[in-house]
């Protein structure tokens, strides 16, 4: 089961919700949320790059006792610059040009773009342990993630209270008041992209009408800039779903095209 967040501050949970939180504080990605001891846990913080796009500027993994920064070309484990691949009890670190993986014996694999993708992939021996941005993996959506007890929350205040708080960090928490844009003028081009021969293969295995919003979100956030991020993350997420549930994708990226 994967959680992955991307482009414009998409995130999906374990339990399959696809929401929007636009958050550029320091965030619990996803942790171990046993009251006892915590195997693992992973932090992430987002920034605008210099084209004013959201990225993940560095996450913070820790597994048992290892503690691991990662940011864009850099490995640092427990404090020291480490060459890739590197391991240690338990723990690999690769990266290559595009992706940093880590995979962990205790039963997470973590793999990110060094930009704005980062997905985490856990065993299921973690079902309704974890707590973070990625949801509590009960199985069920919504559920204690924006319904809990008789409250119910909207993404933004779900968002927020996954803060971590650190003393020197100043960062404003999103507005839960702002309500999304409907963004429905983007939905042919967008279904058109998401439907196309090229992700014959990924119809049945996913759920193409969520990447369809998150895809006509990010068209509105765009505000008609002819930018390839407006587009191709969302189809590169979801590419990078459909191989992981087993499909393959077709070429879907062209000269012209992402």
């Amino acid at each position: 089961y994967v959680c992955s967040t991307w482009g414009n501050n998409h995130f999906k949970t374990f339990d399959g919700d696809i929401y929007q939180f636009s958050g550029s504080c320091y965030y619990n990605f996803v942790s171990d949320c046993r009251e006892t001891y915590k195997e693992f846990s992973v932090h992430i913080q987002r920034a605008l790059n210099s084209n004013g796009h959201p990225v993940i500027q560095y996450i913070v993994v820790k597994i048992t006792d290892i503690m691991v920064l990662l940011k864009p070309n850099l490995a640092v484990v427990d404090g020291q610059i480490v060459k890739t691949p590197y391991y240690t009890s338990g723990v690999l670190i690769e990266s290559g040009e595009i992706y940093t993986k880590i995979y962990a014996r205790l039963g997470m694999v973590l793999m990110w773009n060094q930009q704005d993708a980062l997905m985490v992939e856990l065993d299921n021996k973690f079902n309704n342990r974890t707590c973070g941005l990625c949801g509590d993996y009960n199985g069920i959506p919504i559920y204690n993630e924006f319904i809990n007890g008789d409250a119910s929350y909207n993404s933004i205040t779900y968002g927020n209270l996954q803060k971590i708080s650190k003393p020197d960090a100043e960062c404003e928490d999103p507005d839960e008041t702002q309500a999304l844009p409907s963004c429905n003028e983007h939905r042919d081009e967008c279904q058109r992209l998401l439907t196309s021969s090229a992700f014959a293969d990924c119809r049945l295995r996913l759920n193409v009408e969520m990447y369809i919003q998150a895809c006509m979100q990010d068209k509105c956030a765009c505000n008609g800039k002819e930018d390839s991020f407006c587009l191709c993350s969302t189809i590169s997420e979801y590419s990078r779903q459909c191989s992981h549930a087993g499909g393959r994708p077709g070429e879907w990226r062209t000269q012209n095209f992402c």
